[in-house]
């Protein structure tokens, strides 16, 4: 989704919950604006723990040796 589908989730879900002041027959808008709220809230979050996680650097290292057999070593470290 990203951080615009968050934003927009967000923004949506504030406004439905504090300013829209309407009524719809058996639907609670305040209560949909803060679930809204907080899904677009959620997404954020996620999106920036995914985004944040794809930064660490992977070198893998194959190593084939004279009987034919091979070894895979995997580094793993932290990006900037």
């Amino acid at each position: 989704m990203g951080y615009g589908a968050g934003a927009f989730l967000l923004v949506v879900g504030l406004v439905l919950a504090l300013a829209v002041t309407e009524e719809v027959q058996g639907v609670d808008l305040t209560m949909v604006g803060w679930i809204m709220a907080a899904v677009g809230a959620l997404v954020i979050v996620l999106t920036a723990i995914t985004w944040n996680s794809g930064r660490r650097q992977r070198n893998v290292q194959t190593v084939t040796h004279p009987d034919g057999s091979q070894t895979v070593r995997e580094n793993r470290s932290q990006g900037l």
